[in-house]
């Protein structure tokens, strides 16, 4: 199994470890719905570095990707980033990736359980353009700091970075340094809240992580899987290997806007994306409560009265709101067929149920996201 560079501190903090696509991952350090809140009231630090992190270099870097991604990269401004999708030839998802223009590259971060994957694709379709893929996983680290404290605590750790901390909008990055070495510091996430992701070399993990606690006191805990799990299905993020994978295309799953059909070149599985989308959506992307307390959980079967029209592919209890949720493909005339990938408003049950362990439960549709924290509660 391998580990993070930062394994050693997760065992010092009494982490739980699983196995996690290959990889021993801290799933939690107290109680998931502890670690949730935590985030979502103040700051907490999850460990990235099993992610993917893919450097590309040279004069064909930019057409290589706007090739493989469904996003337009020769449109990616220096210092921004973008969420988009690699897909396969029949327009379903490879993996879904951020894209974050370099100085003098593009760097592309990826799922963990997709790196192999991902990077084999890419060496299929770089044809002869004048580039090269380098892979920085094991080089560089990546650990993210997420919560409405996120914003004051980093800068006090890291110092000044090339521009000042309050030019770094949602979706850009801009370097630093930490331990006198070039840190790069971006403004993602995958929780909801504000947040930062720093990419610095491996080496100096263990001690960024030590000084964010160290500095950050109440402020800031480590968190593990469990709760990031939690967090993002508030946010209505889908998850790859869940909500999302080779069976799966873009509409459905509600990521039309990740998808450009009009650049050029056209990207790898448009055309069949396109046929299919013509005919009209089959299935969609839907976000449920459960009228119970009962958790739906991924693969149980969703009914309308009494026939199979959907299945739950993420659920868990919403620490935030206080009830189970969950995500799930339902039938087109069910969920309804809207290619803007926009989520149904909440409507009542409407005699959809879920298969828990034989006993029918009542759900009921739900708008997607859960949780806003510009709303703060839905």
């Amino acid at each position: 199994m391998q580990k993070t560079p930062l394994n050693a501190v997760h065992r010092e903090l009494g982490a739980v470890l699983v196995d996690f696509h290959g990889w021993e991952m801290p799933v939690r350090y107290d109680s998931i719905p502890k670690e949730h809140e935590q985030v979502r009231q103040h700051a907490g630090l999850f460990d990235l570095c099993h992610m993917g992190r893919l450097e590309l270099r040279g004069p064909g870097a930019t057409a290589w990707l706007q090739r493989v991604l469904t996003g337009d990269v020769a449109t990616l401004k220096p210092s921004r980033a973008r969420y988009s999708l690699i897909l396969n030839d029949e327009g379903r998802i490879i993996d879904d990736v951020i894209v974050y223009r370099l100085p003098e590259s593009l760097l592309l971060v990826v799922n963990a359980s997709n790196r192999a994957t991902v990077v084999d694709w890419l060496t299929r379709h770089r044809n002869d353009l004048d580039a090269e893929l380098v892979d920085r996983t094991g080089e560089w680290a990546m650990i993210a700091l997420q919560g409405s404290e996120s914003a004051s605590l980093l800068p006090e750790v890291m110092g000044e970075l090339e521009r000042p901390w309050d030019s770094i909008k949602y979706y850009s990055i801009a370097a630093g340094k930490f331990r006198g070495r070039t840190a790069w510091v971006a403004r993602t996430g995958y929780t909801g809240e504000d947040g930062f992701e720093v990419y610095l070399d491996a080496a100096d993990a263990a001690d960024l992580w030590r000084e964010i606690l160290e500095r950050g006191g109440k402020r800031v805990r480590s968190i593990g899987l469990g709760a990031r799990d939690t967090l993002r299905l508030e946010a209505g993020m889908p998850l790859y290997g869940n909500d999302i994978d080779t069976t799966t295309d873009p509409y459905e799953a509600g990521l039309g806007f990740a998808v450009k059909t009009e650049k050029q070149p056209p990207f790898i599985g448009r055309d069949a994306l396109l046929t299919r989308s013509q005919c009209g959506l089959k299935r969609r992307l839907c976000g449920f409560r459960m009228q119970s307390r009962r958790v739906a959980r991924h693969g149980m079967e969703i009914f309308h009265k009494d026939r199979r029209v959907g299945v739950i592919t993420s659920g868990a209890p919403s620490p935030t709101l206080g009830f189970p949720i969950a995500m799930g493909y339902l039938a087109s005339e069910i969920g309804g067929d809207d290619s803007s990938g926009e989520a149904p408003p909440s409507q009542p049950a409407n005699d959809l149920f879920v298969d828990i362990r034989g006993r029918r439960e009542a759900l009921q549709l739900h708008s997607l996201p859960f949780y806003s924290r510009l709303r703060k509660k839905s």
